[in-house]
C-alpha cells in the first residue's frame, strides 16, 4: 500500500482517514496506490497527470481520490484501468477492495462527516481537525468549489470530542483547518469565535493553529474573534488571503471584500502582533499594471510575515477561464517582482526576532534532519538538536526571509 498525497492540510487529513480505514479494513499489505489528488493549480494538476500516465505505463492497481475526479470527474474516461473516487473517503476500502480484486471501481462522490472517522497521523505531534466541508465563496477563478461543495460545518461539541481524542493520543498542535475557517457555523447558528473558546477551554498542554480566513467572512466577528485569539493556547497566527491589492480585480474575482476591509481585517490581528500570512494571485486577466503596483503598494503596507504567489492559471469550468488570459512571459514577470518585494520585507520582519529566546513547541522534523520548532506566534525557528512533541527554550540567532535559526535547550 501506498498513499501519494497532493495540496492542503484537508487533503493531509483526507490520506490519513483514507490510511486508517485501509489498515483497518486489512488491505495495509495488498499491492496498490491511492493517489490523492488537488485542483488548485494547473502545476499540480499537470504533475498528478504526469504521474498517473507513468503508473499507468507501469501497469499498477491505482485508485485515484480527492478534489481532481470531483472537480472534473470525466478524468475516469481518461485512465480506463484505474478506480475512482471524489472527496468520498468513506468508500476507500470498497473501493480498494475491488481494486485489488482486478475490478475497476468508479463511485466519484462527496464527502460525509469525517470527524469520528479514524486516522493514522503522519506527524504524530500534530492533529488535523477537519471543521467543515466546502465553502460560501463564489470565486471567479476556484475549481476547489466544485470538488468540495457548498458549507457544511460540523457541530462545536463534535469538533471538540474529536480534539480531545487528538489530545489523549499524544499530540500536542492542533490544526483546525477547512477550505474557509471564516465561514464555520454559519450554516449551523455557530461560529468560529465559539469554535476557538471551546477547543482552548480542553484541559492540557497544547497550541492550536486555526487555518485559512478569508476576510470577507470575518466582518461582524471580528472583535470577539481577536480577544478568542487572545488565549496562551491559540498560536497567534492569521493566515488571511488577499488575492490582489485592486478593488476592481478583487470584484472581478467575486472574493466579496474590498482592499480597504482587508485592512480593517489586519489592523485588527496587528493588534495583538499576530504573525500574517497571506495569498496573492498574480497576472488575473483583468490584471493592469496598475493593479500591479496596487498589489505591490499594499505589500509594502501591510508588510506580512508570509505571502504564497500565485501565478494566475486557467482553471476549467470556471468563470475567469473564459477571459483573455495575459501571457506567461508578464505573469513571471510580476510573480518576480512580488517575489523580490517579499523576500526583501520578509528579512526585514524575521530580523526583528533575532535575539528573541522563549518557549517553543518542537512541532516537526526537516528532510535534512533539522528540526522546527514554533513559539506562541508561530515562527518557524530551525533547530539541530531535540525531539518533535517536546517543549524547548529557543534562542534565535540568525534569518532568513521565511524562517529564523536558533539553538535550543531542554526546559528545567
Amino acid at each position: 500500500m501506498e498513499i501519494l498525497t497532493y495540496g492542503c492540510a484537508v487533503n493531509q487529513s483526507d490520506s490519513e482517514i483514507i490510511h486508517a480505514l485501509l489498515r483497518n479494513a486489512g488491505l495495509e499489505g495488498k499491492d496498490y496506490i491511492v493517489v490523492n489528488t488537488c485542483t488548485v493549480k494547473t502545476p499540480t494538476e499537470n504533475k498528478i497527470i504526469k504521474k498517473l500516465k507513468s503508473l499507468e505505463e507501469k501497469g499498477k492497481t491505482v485508485i485515484v481520490a480527492g478534489c481532481l475526479p470531483k472537480a472534473r470527474p470525466e478524468i475516469a474516461g481518461d485512465f480506463q484501468n484505474f478506480s475512482f473516487i471524489g472527496t468520498n473517503v468513506q468508500d476507500i476500502a470498497e473501493a480498494v477492495h475491488s481494486a485489488v480484486k482486478g475490478e475497476r471501481y468508479v463511485n466519484i462522490g462527496s464527502a460525509s462527516e469525517k470527524l469520528n472517522l479514524p486516522c493514522d497521523r503522519v506527524n504524530k505531534a500534530i492533529g488535523i481537525v477537519q471543521v467543515s466541508e466546502g465553502c460560501l465563496g463564489a470565486c471567479s477563478y476556484c475549481q476547489t468549489k466544485h470538488a468540495r461543495g457548498d458549507l457544511t460545518s460540523y457541530e462545536v461539541n463534535e469538533v471538540v470530542a474529536s480534539v480531545k481524542r487528538h489530545l489523549a493520543d499524544g499530540t500536542k498542535e492542533i490544526w483546525l483547518t477547512s477550505q474557509d475557517m471564516g465561514a464555520y457555523g454559519k450554516d449551523i447558528g455557530e461560529s468560529l469565535t465559539e469554535l476557538i473558546n471551546a477547543v482552548a477551554s480542553i484541559e492540557g498542554e497544547y497550541r492550536v493553529r486555526v487555518g485559512m480566513m478569508n476576510p470577507g467572512q470575518l466582518m461582524g466577528q471580528l472583535d470577539e474573534l481577536v480577544d478568542a485569539y487572545s488565549n496562551e493556547k491559540i498560536y497567534k497566527f492569521a493566515h488571511i488571503p488577499v488575492q490582489s491589492g485592486d478593488n476592481c480585480v478583487l470584484k472581478d474575482m467575486r472574493r466579496g471584500y474590498s482592499v480597504e476591509e482587508y485592512m480593517d481585517v489586519i489592523e485588527c490581528f496587528k493588534k495583538i502582533e499576530a504573525t500574517i500570512s497571506t495569498d496573492l494571485i498574480v497576472g488575473y486577466p483583468t490584471e493592469d499594471e496598475n493593479a500591479l503596483q496596487n498589489t505591490l503598494a499594499l505589500i509594502e503596507e501591510v508588510k506580512p510575515d508570509i505571502v504564497n504567489i500565485t501565478r494566475f492559471w486557467q482553471r476549467p469550468n470556471t468563470a475567469a477561464s473564459k477571459l483573455k488570459q495575459l501571457p506567461g512571459r508578464e505573469t513571471k514577470r510580476r510573480s518576480r517582482m512580488l517575489s523580490s518585494l517579499f523576500e526583501r520585507v520578509g528579512l526585514e520582519k524575521n530580523k526583528k526576532w533575532i535575539g528573541w529566546s522563549g518557549r517553543c513547541l518542537i512541532s516537526s522534523e526537516n528532510q535534512d534532519g533539522s528540526l522546527t520548532c514554533r513559539n506562541d506566534f508561530y515562527k518557524p525557528i530551525i533547530i539541530k538538536h531535540g525531539k518533535v512533541g517536546e517543549w524547548i527554550n529557543a534562542k534565535v540567532k540568525s534569518a532568513t526571509y521565511y524562517d529564523l535559526r536558533g539553538d535550543a535547550c531542554s526546559l528545567p
